[in-house]
């Protein structure tokens, strides 16, 4: 797994050992600090410590390509976790949510809460021009790039017609992209955005957010500029990954939405995988054609995305078992 700092990988990594420990199997769960030579050195030295399977979130999907190498002779089986690694032939299967959908869902609940669509998605009689902001994730994960393009195909129609204005002129991925997915850069960008786009007075109405942990940030650089007041609300904010801190974001009336991820489910389809590859079964997939690696199309089981707001958040999170009430109070 990549990192703790973000509480999804604890949760993922934790998932995936319970699972797999069920089924009768030693668990070795590391993570890397968000630190590309870390995760290089634990995963070299799982090969070496004889690994049957190889289950990979990685921190930067073509890092890795002489580990792959190197599994491959070894004859070890790889799972590519939620991040696509990438450049290389040996990636057996891939286990993830349908990433571009993710981008169209955030895009579509931004829109919601700017009033230009409709709870069904249809657009309504509010023409704008509000202001938008566009944010993305890091550039070495290849996630990024499906989540921001469904985001901005959502989102073209109502650019190019006016209805959205981004005043910053930033729209590209490679100038809205933050690396590592580092709240703190996210929050320094909005904080320069606010300063050199709108100082004319002008107000922010609704910022794409691909994270959660990147919401954070850019709330906190919004209140930081004076938002969060009934003469000055904050911009409709989106999110992903539905963390505890974002949740209870969107019940405070903060962040607008997130986009929930049971990883219950992706931990339970990586372990049945792992167990199917090791018991001489082929494993299922649900995707052959979507996910290539700029090598080969590597097999897939996707999961879909569902939004979360205020609107819907104890039926899906609490009633679903993911949260308890306290842990969002």
């Amino acid at each position: 797994m990549p990192t703790k700092v973000s509480e999804r990988w604890i949760k993922d990594g934790d998932a995936v050992k319970a699972d797999l420990e069920k089924l009768g199997y030693k668990v070795d769960l590391e993570y890397a600090d968000n630190k590309i030579p870390q995760q290089v050195l634990q995963v070299s030295n799982m090969i070496t410590k004889g690994a049957k399977i190889l289950i990979v979130a990685s921190i930067d999907g073509g890092s890795l390509s002489d580990q792959l190498d190197a599994a491959a002779k070894a004859g070890i089986q790889v799972i590519s976790y939620d991040r696509l690694l990438t450049g290389s032939k040996n990636v057996n299967y891939y286990v993830s949510f349908d990433n571009y959908k993710v981008g169209v869902d955030q895009a579509t609940s931004l829109l919601t809460g700017l009033g230009l669509v409709d709870a069904d998605g249809k657009r309504t009689d509010k023409k704008g021009p509000l202001n938008v902001e566009l944010f993305a994730g890091s550039p070495d994960d290849n996630n990024a790039t499906f989540f921001f393009n469904g985001a901005i195909d959502t989102l073209k129609p109502y650019i190019a017609d006016g209805s959205i204005v981004v005043k910053s002129g930033q729209t590209g991925f490679t100038q809205v992209a933050t690396l590592q997915w580092d709240p703190a850069t996210a929050k320094a960008r909005m904080q320069n955005l606010i300063a050199k786009s709108y100082s004319d007075g002008a107000n922010v109405d609704g910022v794409l957010s691909p994270y959660d942990g990147l919401s954070i940030g850019i709330i906190s650089a919004l209140q930081g500029a004076g938002y969060g007041t009934s003469a000055k609300p904050l911009p409709v904010i989106t999110g992903q990954d539905a963390e505890a801190a974002s949740v209870k974001s969107i019940i405070a009336g903060q962040q607008y939405s997130t986009i929930y991820k049971d990883t219950r489910k992706l931990a339970d389809q990586a372990a049945v995988m792992a167990n199917d590859i090791l018991t001489g079964k082929k494993p299922e997939t649900n995707d052959d054609k979507t996910y290539n690696n700029k090598v080969i199309t590597v097999p897939t089981y996707l999961f879909q995305p569902t939004v979360v707001t205020k609107a819907n958040y104890q039926k899906v999170l609490i009633d679903s078992g993911y949260y308890t009430p306290s842990q969002l109070q």
